[in-house]
């Protein structure tokens, strides 16, 4: 995990004084290419990392060798923190990593570095679609979270209908590429999409977040509700082994693998949120894919092939 190999290459250059990217990729397995850019990631992030070109030169922290954080600005800590806080939720090497970062910084702003390090989480399992690009309003609402500063957004709603609100922000999740804020409301715990947030400013009001709020549990609620909307229907369907890698693209953790079946096809578990989901993900398979069950997805399936078969079905004739 990247997040791993940054705090790590801090670390070395804490201990070391100088570091080649040679001597990174060396150290942490990587390549040369891969070891250079972690470090000019490290200074892009606000982290005091320069290189000195030429025989001899190499990558320092500004002030030369040191054993701990003590010459980092608030700033720059929080920079640290907002880069490979993330990661803490789906490693354990990197939460003992920031552990021993907290310890090392000057108890001035330790809560400001925690709080950057709390303001983000990762999930790395996919609802859909990835999305590559980060939305940018994303370090607007990191910096609101651990500045506990309200942000009044505009936000779009799935019926596209817009609304305007002034929110706690809470934390940021980014799942799978998908960008989702948890802030509080005058009608509680909210979730929202921040690719719907059309419009959003940082006030100078405090924002309120109660004491024992944690990202990752209230993740693991609205998860839990989710799921259950997105999991209402399951299908088990029939196909070569080949193929189950797509299936699973497609529908992500809605996708079972329930063994072999007797004429050596894989049998799979599929969900969706209702029977024509599921038939409308399938119907471009054809036959490649048997639907065993529900029968809701197999009339599902039919009611799909009999209208493309009406629309179509003379194109090959005319043609």
């Amino acid at each position: 995990m990247r997040a791993d190999r940054l705090v790590a290459t801090l670390l070395l250059m804490q201990n070391r004084g100088q570091v080649t990217a040679a001597e990174v990729a060396d150290e942490l397995e990587v390549s040369v290419a891969t070891a250079r850019r972690d470090l000019e990631a490290l200074s892009t992030a606000g982290v005091p990392v320069y290189s000195q070109p030429g025989r001899g030169g190499g990558w320092s922290l500004v002030g030369g060798a040191r054993t701990d954080l003590s010459g980092l600005s608030a700033s720059e800590a929080q920079a640290l923190f907002l880069l490979v806080g993330p990661s803490a939720a789906v490693s354990s090497e990197v939460k003992g990593a920031l552990r021993k970062l907290v310890r090392a910084l000057p108890q001035t702003f330790r809560a400001e570095a925690e709080a950057a390090a709390d303001a983000t989480m990762i999930d790395p399992t996919a609802w859909g679609e990835p999305h590559d690009e980060r939305p940018a309003v994303v370090e607007m609402l990191q910096s609101a979270v651990v500045r506990r500063r309200k942000v009044a957004l505009t936000y779009e709603n799935a019926a596209r209908h817009r609304s305007e609100r002034v929110v706690d922000p809470w934390g940021l999740v980014d799942k799978d590429g998908s960008w989702y804020l948890i802030a509080g409301t005058d009608r509680g715990r909210r979730t929202f999409r921040v690719d719907r947030i059309v419009e959003a400013s940082v006030t100078d009001r405090q924002a309120d977040r109660p004491d024992d709020f944690a990202l990752a549990e209230a993740w693991d609620e609205v998860v839990g509700r989710m799921e259950e909307r997105r999991s209402a229907t399951w299908s088990t369907v029939l196909v070569e082994r080949r193929f189950l890698p797509i299936l699973r693209d497609h529908f992500g953790r809605h996708c079972h693998d329930d063994g072999e079946a007797e004429d050596g096809r894989v049998r799979v578990r599929l969900a969706a949120p209702t029977p024509l989901d599921i038939a409308r993900n399938l119907a471009g398979w054809g036959t490649q894919v048997e639907v065993l069950e529900p029968r809701d997805v197999q009339a599902a399936l039919g009611r799909i092939g009999a209208e493309l078969a009406g629309r179509y079905g003379g194109a090959e004739s005319a043609g």
